[in-house]
C-alpha cells in the first residue's frame, strides 16, 4: 500500500512538473516579457514619414537618479531640445516638448514602442498633424586608428557651380571668383560625399547674416553674425547648432572675411575659427536641426546653408582620409 502511495506521489509531481513547464512555455510563446527602461536608453536615429517624405530625427534617452528617464530630441527642424521626463510603461513612451520654431502652439508629442527591432511610434506636430517614425540605434562612430590623409580637393573652383547641386530651385551664383547666395533660398549641396576630412571654408557675411556648413550633410557648424561680446553659445558662431558650444567668441563681425578649418573624425570634431580653436575634439552627439538625413553610419556631402540671409564663400577645400 506504501508503494502505491509513493508511486502515485511520484506520477502528481511529474505531472505537476509537465504542467509547469508547459505553462511556462505557453506563457512565453504569448505573452511578451515585460520590457525594462534600459531598453530605451541611448541615441537612436529616427526617420519620419512626413507625407510620404522621409525627414531626419533623433533622440537621447537617460537616466537621472534611479528612476526618472530625461532627453534630448531633434525634431525635423530645429536645434537639439531638452526632455524633462520620458514616460515608460512596459515598452511604451512618451514625451512632449514645447513649440521652438514649429507651427501651432501646442506641445510637440512623442508616443512611442521599443523591442528587439528599434523604436517606433508616432509624432504629433504643434499644429496637430500627426506623423509615423522608426527609429534605430545610432552607431558609435570610432575609428581604431588614426586617419591618413588623402590629397586636398577644391570643392570650389571659382568659376560655376561644378561638384554642386542645390536643395530646389537654385539661387546661387558666381561672381567675380566669389560663390554667393543672394537671398534666401535652397541649400548648395556636394555631389560627392564624405566620411572622415578635414574642412577649409572662408565666408563673409552681411549684418545680421546667417548661414552653416554642415558636415557628412548632418552636423551644422553655426555661421552667424554673433556679437563679438556675446556668451558663446552653441546656436552662435562657430557653434555645433545646439549641441556643442565655442570656448570663446572669435568672430570678426559682418563684411569681413573669416575662414573655419574643421576636422571631423568619426563623431570627435574639432574647430579652428580664424586662427583660434574654438571646439577641441568634442564628440557630436547627432544629427543638428537641418541635417539631410539620419543615416549617421554613413558617408555624406558637404553642404551650404542658403535659405536664410546672404552669404558668400571665396575658399572651400576638403582633405578626405584615405
Amino acid at each position: 500500500m506504501r508503494k502505491k502511495i509513493f508511486l502515485f506521489g511520484i506520477g502528481c509531481l511529474l505531472l505537476a512538473g509537465l504542467s509547469q513547464k508547459t505553462f511556462a512555455v505557453t506563457i512565453h510563446d504569448n505573452i511578451k516579457l515585460v520590457v525594462e527602461p534600459a531598453a530605451l536608453i541611448g541615441r537612436w536615429d529616427i526617420t519620419v514619414d512626413v507625407n510620404g517624405k522621409p525627414a531626419p530625427a533623433w533622440l537621447e534617452v537617460k537616466l537621472s537618479g534611479y528612476k526618472t528617464l530625461v532627453g534630448y530630441f531633434v525634431s525635423t527642424a530645429g536645434s537639439a531640445r531638452p526632455v524633462s521626463e520620458v514616460k515608460f510603461d512596459n515598452g511604451k513612451f512618451r514625451f512632449e516638448i514645447p513649440p521652438q520654431w514649429e507651427s501651432g502652439t501646442s506641445n510637440l508629442i512623442i508616443d512611442g514602442t521599443v523591442d528587439n527591432a528599434g523604436i517606433q511610434g508616432t509624432m504629433t506636430n504643434c499644429d496637430g498633424k500627426q506623423y509615423s517614425w522608426k527609429g534605430i540605434k545610432a552607431p558609435y562612430l570610432k575609428r581604431a586608428i588614426a586617419p591618413v590623409w588623402g590629397k586636398p580637393v577644391n570643392l570650389f573652383n571659382g568659376k560655376d557651380l561644378s561638384g554642386w547641386k542645390a536643395s530646389g530651385q537654385n539661387q546661387w551664383i558666381v561672381k567675380n571668383g566669389i560663390l554667393t547666395s543672394p537671398k534666401a533660398g535652397s541649400n548648395l549641396i556636394t555631389e560627392q560625399k564624405y566620411n572622415d576630412f578635414k574642412l577649409h571654408v572662408e565666408f563673409k557675411y552681411t549684418k545680421g547674416g546667417n548661414s552653416g556648413v554642415y558636415l557628412r550633410g548632418r552636423y551644422e557648424v553655426q555661421i552667424e553674425d554673433s556679437k563679438k561680446d556675446a556668451h558663446p553659445n552653441s546656436v552662435l558662431f562657430g557653434g555645433i547648432y545646439g549641441f556643442l558650444t565655442a570656448n570663446e567668441m572669435v568672430t570678426l563681425g559682418p563684411d569681413e572675411w573669416q575662414y573655419y578649418d574643421i576636422t571631423l573624425v568619426g563623431r570627435l570634431v574639432t574647430v579652428v575659427a580664424n586662427g583660434k580653436t574654438i571646439i577641441s575634439n568634442q564628440e557630436i552627439p547627432g544629427i543638428t536641426g537641418g541635417a539631410l538625413d539620419s543615416n549617421e553610419g554613413e558617408p555624406g556631402p558637404i553642404y551650404l546653408q542658403g535659405d536664410h540671409e546672404p552669404i558668400e564663400y571665396r575658399k572651400i577645400v576638403i582633405t578626405p582620409a584615405k
